[in-house]
C-alpha cells in the first residue's frame, strides 16, 4: 500500500504463482531424454518385459532416480531484513528516491544525498529486501506501527482521508507506504520477500490491521481511476462502518467512470489477498494520482495466500 505513484505495474505475480494459468512446454526434449534414460535403467536391472511396462510402472522407478539427482538447494536470492540504524534506513530512502523521483517524476523535496526523507521516517520500521549477492537494498516498504502513530499524532493516511470511523481499530493498526522495487529486481521473488516480512512483522507484534493509500496515475486525467472504482463489487468494499472520506475527492461526476479497465498489479494483488477497498479516491495533486483508501484484516486473508505469508 503505497502513498506515492505505483512502481510495481510492469509485473503481476498473482497470474503467475497462484492462478495455475498454462505454461508453454519448453522440457519436451529433456522429458523425452529422461524417459529414454529411465527405460534402459528399467531393462539393465529388471530385463526387458519390465522395461516395456505401461508408464505408470515407469513412473515409479522414474520417481526413484530422479530422487538420486535431486541437486542441493540453491542459497535464497534475497534476504528479508529491516533496518537497524540510520545508515540502513538510508539504504531505503536512496531507493525511494530513485524510483519515486528519478524514475516516476515524483515532486519530492530536494536532497543533496539523493534520499527521499519525510516527517514519518523517524517513527517507522523500514523492511529491507537485499540481494544476496551484491547485498544492495532492492525492496522497501515502509511500516508505522500504532504506538509510533500516536508519538507523531497521526497517520500519512490522515492527510488525504478522514479516517474517523476507523479510530477505534488504531491500537491494533499499521501504517504501510512508501513500497518500492528497483527497476532490476521487478519480478514477483522480491514482492513476495517484502509481503512475506510483512505478514511475520504482523504476527510477531500481533497486531491485525494494515492500512495504507493505493495509487492510481492519473495521466488520463482520471478517467481509469473512476471507472476502477465504479468496477469494485460488494465484497471489494469494506463495510461501512470501515469507511474513510476522501479531503480532496477525486471528481468523479466529471469523469468517464465506464471504462473496461483492469486494475492496477499491486491493487489486484491486494485485493486477491483480501483487502478491502474502503473510500473513494483522492486526488494527490503534488503527485498527480488518485489514491484508494486500503485496508487488510489478517482474518480476511484469503486462505490460499494465508498458509505462505503466515504459515496457516
Amino acid at each position: 500500500m503505497s502513498d506515492i505513484p505505483n512502481p510495481l505495474a510492469a509485473f503481476d505475480i498473482f497470474n503467475s504463482r497462484f492462478e495455475g494459468k498454462p505454461k508453454k512446454n519448453t522440457k519436451s526434449k529433456t522429458h523425452a531424454i529422461k524417459k529414454l534414460f529411465t527405460k534402459k535403467i528399467a531393462k539393465k536391472l529388471f530385463g526387458k518385459k519390465f522395461a516395456t511396462k505401461s508408464r505408470t510402472d515407469i513412473g515409479v522407478l522414474d520417481n526413484l532416480v530422479v530422487e538420486k539427482q535431486i541437486p542441493k538447494a540453491k542459497k535464497a536470492a534475497f534476504t528479508i531484513t529491516w533496518a537497524s540504524n540510520a545508515e540502513e534506513i538510508k539504504e531505503a530512502q536512496r531507493l525511494r528516491y530513485k524510483v519515486f523521483a528519478e524514475e516516476m517524476g515524483a515532486n519530492l523535496p530536494v536532497n543533496a544525498q539523493g534520499l527521499d526523507v519525510d516527517e514519518f521516517d523517524d517513527y517507522c520500521d523500514h523492511l529491507l529486501i537485499r540481494d544476496q549477492e551484491s547485498l544492495k537494498v532492492v525492496g522497501t516498504y515502509r511500516v508505522l506501527p500504532p504506538h509510533k502513530a500516536a508519538e507523531i499524532g497521526r497517520l500519512y493516511s490522515d492527510s488525504e482521508f478522514d479516517l474517523s470511523r476507523l479510530n477505534h481499530l488504531r491500537p491494533k493498526m499499521v501504517e504501510l507506504g512508501r513500497s518500492c522495487v528497483h527497476s532490476d529486481y521487478r519480478s514477483g521473488a522480491v514482492i513476495m520477500a517484502l509481503w512475506s516480512g510483512l505478514a511475520q512483522y504482523m504476527l510477531k507484534h500481533d497486531y491485525e490491521i494494515m492500512l495504507g493509500c493505493a495509487s492510481i496515475p492519473m495521466a488520463d486525467g482520471g478517467h481509469f481511476a473512476a471507472s476502477l472504482y465504479n468496477s469494485l463489487t460488494n465484497d471489494q468494499i469494506a463495510p461501512v462502518e470501515s469507511h474513510a472520506f476522501p479531503r480532496l475527492p477525486l471528481p468523479l461526476d466529471r469523469l468517464n467512470g465506464g471504462l473496461e479497465v483492469e486494475p492496477p498489479p499491486l491493487i489486484k494483488g491486494y485485493l486477491k489477498v483480501g483487502a478491502k477497498i474502503c473510500s473513494a479516491p483522492a486526488w494527490d495533486p503534488d503527485f498527480n494520482t488518485a489514491d484508494l483508501l486500503t485496508m487488510l484484516r489478517l482474518s480476511d486473508l484469503n486462505p490460499r495466500y494465508a498458509k505462505h505469508f503466515l504459515g496457516q
